[in-house]
């Protein structure tokens, strides 16, 4: 099955809600009216976009409107679709040039990070690249014990310490190591939770200055793992991260267990920060890297994905 096949399929659910829910709205008027304003806005709020994104995004299709002097529905609808490619394209790439190059991985317990860091080894793996992980997620017990398993599946090495010792100093034997071994790609797990917030986001801000200590000449990504079914309380946790921890980019996981789907707009536009992989099911091989135009075509079930770029 390929990407495109694999995206469309898991944003079934989502497609099933809000993007059924906005095309029986164009289908319910030729031309374009205030009242199809308000019934598109609503649909975006109740689709868990919330009420800011679905506001500006509602606003720059009037402006686009007016601007091309477009009359009818359908042509708002294409011009809804170039605006949502819009928001959500730019710097989706991984930025993994040097020898080595850092990723950073970062999320709450229970969104899937630790498996999302095998399943980047492995898609490192498969483009050739020599991997290594840091088992920096030292207060849950059975983390390095699940990272262990990942890293015999896709042949890596682990770096790691005794349960409860300072994350910091297991981050900082990875780069070493990646360094000293001429390793492509190092991967960095992180605990999820201590035992409150406040805690917890001390010890990122401080595994994150050691990252920017030790990663001179280095490209550095500092990724946060997000549960496509949790909605805005993903944004949420962005915005969170994003403050303790200085984020690049976003991977979303789950999307094909939601109909929230549609949370990629507001972590874009709300927060600036790019979406780099979807989690579109359960295989090694489903973490796929994000691609606004097909997750754009993919959502609105579109044969012209060239034309709305």
């Amino acid at each position: 099955m390929g990407f495109f096949d694999k995206i469309r399929l898991g944003l079934a659910k989502t497609r099933g809600e809000m993007t059924e829910q906005l095309d029986q709205a164009f289908g319910s008027t030729e031309k374009i009216s205030d009242d199809l304003y308000e019934e598109l806005e609503e649909i975006l709020i109740m689709s868990d976009i919330g009420m800011d994104t679905s506001i500006e995004i509602i606003d720059m299709l009037k402006e686009n409107v007016k601007k091309d002097k477009l009359k009818l529905s359908g042509q708002a609808r294409n011009a809804l679709i170039e605006i949502i490619t819009e928001v959500i394209s730019g710097d989706e790439e991984l930025n993994v040039s040097t020898k080595p190059s850092i990723i950073l991985v970062l999320g709450v317990n229970g969104v899937g990070k630790t498996t999302t860091i095998g399943k980047l080894a492995s898609y490192f793996k498969n483009q050739g690249k020599s991997v290594i992980l840091g088992a920096a997620d030292t207060f849950r017990a059975a983390a390095t014990e699940q990272l262990e398993v990942w890293a015999n599946r896709t042949d890596c090495h682990v770096v790691k310490h005794r349960e409860g010792a300072d994350p910091a100093a297991v981050v900082f034997d990875t780069i070493s190591a990646a360094k000293k071994r001429g390793i492509d790609i190092a991967i960095c797990d992180t605990a999820g939770r201590l035992h409150n917030k406040k805690n917890l986001m001390s010890e990122l801000l401080k595994i994150s200055n050691v990252v920017k200590r030790e990663s001179k000449d280095c490209d550095v990504e500092i990724l946060l793992v997000v549960d496509a079914t949790t909605g805005q309380n993903g944004v949420v946790q962005a915005r969170e991260f994003k403050k303790a921890a200085g984020l690049t980019g976003i991977i979303l996981t789950k999307l094909d267990g939601t109909a929230k789907g549609g949370i990629v707009i507001p972590i874009k536009q709300q927060l600036e920060l790019p979406i780099k992989f979807v989690g579109v099911g359960e295989g090694i091989d489903d973490l796929q890297p994000f691609d606004a135009k097909v997750f754009t075509k993919a959502l609105f079930d579109t044969n012209d994905v060239e034309d709305i770029s």
